[in-house]
């Protein structure tokens, strides 16, 4: 008798876990940018107002990725992702740029890329075909 092992299961679950804890990183930030919104808006040098819009942002995103996690297929999430991180990280180079030119809308660049692209990425996730 022969046994065939299938990385599909595993793979998946894998995947899923890392879609919820994804959703949960943005929550956990949106949270921390609320109850932080004075003084983390001073040490990045973006307005308060805009600090905690831009934790209920996150707190919004993160929570329809954790709840549609098992109801959109997992390509458009990874896609969704691997577009939201890149502009997360070309966003934190672009604020880094300003900052080290003596700008002082490097802060602002930032927190308005957490305010904008979590709605975004909700948006395209609540758009997307169900998973079969």
């Amino acid at each position: 008798m022969t046994q065939t092992r299938t990385t599909t299961a595993p793979a998946t679950s894998n995947l899923l876990a890392g879609i919820v804890a994804d959703g949960a990183f943005k929550a956990v930030l949106g949270f921390a940018f609320l109850i932080a919104a004075s003084r983390l808006g001073e040490l990045l040098g973006a307005a308060t107002w805009l600090t905690a819009v831009s934790g209920v942002a996150l707190l919004l995103g993160g929570g329809i990725e954790m709840r549609l996690a098992r109801k959109r297929p997992l390509r458009t999430f990874l896609r969704l992702m691997v577009a939201y991180d890149t502009g997360w990280v070309l966003t934190a180079l672009a604020g880094y740029l300003v900052a080290r030119q003596g700008g002082t809308a490097g802060g602002e660049v930032w927190v308005g890329y957490q305010t904008a692209a979590p709605l975004v990425f909700a948006a395209l996730l609540l758009k997307a075909a169900p998973a079969r």
